[in-house]
């Protein structure tokens, strides 16, 4: 049986409101500042979009909408029907604060048991290098991040074990038929 948004706001708080926030930095590469400033007209669901006006550089850009993220903004908008801002603050007609976001991030990674220190700008971090251990093209990151040079998007794409571990020896390539091709056991 779903659950009823209304419910779960009452019984827990701004929850829905700060998962919803956070799940939209880590799911789009937002950063704070950016994600604080999103309006309802931005979000693009037919295309899959997020228009992020005036990033940094007040630079807009685009980036992705993915269908987690675009089903929790529905039940979200459902429960909440921001006006002006998405994730509006505590006084009418204001976008929510830098500074609340980055205490919500801060409960939720308490919460959450975390010893690593982290920030909200870790969510935007760890957006960047899982799109590139899925395999995306560094440019595609840089376009999504906002970045003007490539360089500023290779700091966020640190070596991890696991691409290492993906990377395939040359001789691997090699089949072990041709390695072996025309050589008997040894038999004892």
């Amino acid at each position: 049986m779903p659950f009823k948004i209304s419910r779960v706001r009452r019984k827990s708080g701004n929850s829905l409101k700060h998962r919803t926030l956070l799940m939209a930095v880590y799911s789009a590469g937002l950063r704070v500042g950016e994600v604080v400033r999103l309006q309802p007209a931005d979000i693009d669901s037919e295309r899959k979009m997020i228009h992020v006006r005036a990033g940094k550089g007040k630079k807009d850009r685009y980036t992705i909408l993915s269908d987690g993220l675009l089903a929790a903004l529905r039940d979200y908008w459902r429960a909440y029907r921001s006006k002006k801002w998405l994730f509006e603050g505590q006084d009418d007609g204001k976008p929510i604060a830098v500074r609340s976001v980055q205490k919500v991030f801060e409960r939720a990674v308490e919460n959450a048991h975390l010893r690593k220190r982290v920030s909200v700008h870790s969510l935007r971090h760890a957006f960047a290098t899982h799109l590139l251990e899925q395999g995306t093209d560094l440019r595609f990151i840089q376009e999504l991040l906002g970045h003007a040079s490539s360089k500023t998007t290779e700091i966020y794409t640190h070596v991890t074990k696991q691409s290492i571990a993906a990377i395939q020896s040359l001789i691997d390539q090699i089949t072990i038929s041709k390695l072996t091709k025309g050589v008997k056991p040894r038999v004892k």
